[in-house]
């Protein structure tokens, strides 16, 4: 993949890494990326790793706060007051009051919380201060998958996303936008109508493919499905032309100008959003929803593993000497974890983490991606469900027992958002390969049975103090994430 960055990027990055490392110095500081595919439950995770800390929650396998080694964990001001705060108050109120789920991510915000330790050996107690302030920037990983095009010309861009049309999952999807590009002429006079026609129907394409029914994840430019303010600007009023090849955009033509709408967007919006965020960061997490990709069939899975790939690919990863980690920060971490695995009883656990190996792994080396470990982890920040069991005929099948959002369906089942429920989710196959390959016309939606569930109601103490939010192994998310600067 080609270069991300400029000389001169560089060298802002250089400018703001120094400076990062001096302030350091004095105020040791982690910063930690949060992103994930839509619905993949970034805000709920950040929410979930704040409140544990914060009221001392049960991580057994977070090795400072089973060794009782975390005097207090508290937030504080962000660094960068440019960035929005992460609504952490908002999220909680929602999560706990109205046992609902927070908005999802629609742009960058950041929070940070410090945790103050004693450390785990003498020599630390004696030089270390015990303060340690993690900054979590939490993002859209529609984003993330921008950052590929920075090493892509507007033709290449343009031969991938028709390419990608030609899959069978996306041939139907994409049949309108396909039918209006065939009428255009790209070396036609540029025409400002059409070129808003064309952006139109590719991002209702985009849009088309992000339903859950389809779960495809591959869906740059990221900001024609999260706009924010660039809404109907000219740098997201451009599309994909066929039939390009090699030909020079005439000079006043329709290739031209969404040629140069193509590069406004990479230079305005991309850039910054790399050199400024995605260059900063010391560790990572990438949350998928593999459950959503799972009922969809194995067009959806490979799609996920399509955009784990470009993902890994956009990181800087690697471990630099102690000279070259003062100019440049490289991520030396990156945990890929599947979420909702409280939608599963916990004898599929281990299958649902062995599906996202495999995804991760060939992601890895398709993205000739070195330099960082990678851990793989199946998880829920927040575990809306509990197991049983229950006897059917003669056998006794493992459930799941939750509350399942209002509207939510099995067969001709609609549930109220009020009833607490028994569920048995299905199993995943024993064999990983059977998720990626179709056969006899079967998908895996036959085998699972996923709805949504509200979150868990809290209890309380004998004297009225909330218990901390349950989770199948934040911990471990936590232990691989910032244990190490705890030590």
């Amino acid at each position: 993949m080609a270069s991300l960055t400029s000389f001169t990027d560089e060298a802002r990055i250089a400018l703001d890494t120094l400076s990062g490392r001096a302030s350091g110095l004095f105020a040791p500081s982690l910063r930690v990326g949060v992103t994930g595919l839509s619905r993949a439950g970034k805000t709920v995770f950040i929410s979930a790793f704040v409140h544990n800390l914060v009221h001392g929650g049960r991580l057994p396998l977070f090795e400072a706060q089973k060794s009782g080694r975390i005097a207090r964990a508290f937030l504080e001001e962000q660094p960068d007051d440019a960035v929005p705060r992460f609504q952490y108050e908002d999220h909680i109120d929602a999560l706990v009051k109205a046992r609902g789920w927070p908005e999802s991510t629609r742009a960058i915000s950041e929070l940070r919380l410090t945790i103050e330790y004693e450390s785990a050996s003498g020599w630390g107690r004696m030089f270390s201060r015990g303060r340690l302030s993690v900054d979590i920037v939490d993002y859209p990983g529609e984003w993330l998958l921008d950052l590929p095009l920075l090493g892509k010309s507007y033709a290449e861009f343009s031969r991938e996303a028709f390419e990608l049309t030609e899959l069978p999952v996306r041939a139907e999807l994409s049949d309108a936008w396909r039918r209006l590009s065939a009428t255009v002429d790209p070396g036609a006079d540029a025409d400002e109508m059409l070129a808003r026609g064309l952006a139109e129907s590719f991002t209702a394409y985009l849009r088309t493919c992000k339903l859950d029914e389809r779960a495809l994840s591959t869906l740059p430019p990221g900001r024609f499905l999260m706009p924010g303010d660039l809404d109907g600007s000219p740098a997201l009023t451009f599309a994909p032309l066929p039939g390009l090849g090699d030909k020079r955009a005439r000079s006043g033509s329709l290739h031209a100008m969404m040629e140069r709408r193509y590069e406004a967007y990479k230079t305005y919006v991309v850039k910054p959003f790399f050199r400024e965020h995605i260059a900063r960061l010391d560790r990572q997490i990438v949350l998928i929803d593999a459950m959503q990709a799972l009922n969809a069939g194995p067009g959806a899975m490979a799609d996920l593993e399509r955009a784990l790939t470009e993902i890994l690919a956009c990181f800087r990863p690697g471990r630099g000497s102690f000279l070259t980690d003062w100019f440049s920060r490289r991520i030396d971490r990156i945990l890929v974890a599947a979420t909702k695995a409280d939608h599963l009883h916990h004898e599929s656990h281990d299958r649902l983490q062995a599906i996202v190996r495999r995804l991760a792994d060939r992601a890895v080396k398709r993205a000739n991606f070195s330099g960082a470990t990678v851990d793989v982890l199946a998880m829920a920040a927040i575990r809306a469900t509990c197991e049983g069991s229950v006897k059917h005929g003669r056998d006794t099948l493992p459930v799941i027992i939750g509350t399942p959002l209002k509207g939510e369906r099995i067969g001709d089942e609609t549930f109220d958002g009020e009833t607490e429920t028994a569920i048995f989710p299905g199993d995943l196959p024993a064999k990983v390969d059977m998720v990626f390959e179709q056969s006899d016309g079967k998908t895996q939606e036959e085998a699972l049975r996923i709805v949504r569930f509200r979150p868990p109601k809290l209890e309380r103490t004998a004297e009225g103090v909330t218990l901390s939010l349950p989770h199948i192994r934040l911990d471990r998310a936590l232990q691989f994430l910032i244990g190490d600067h705890l030590a």
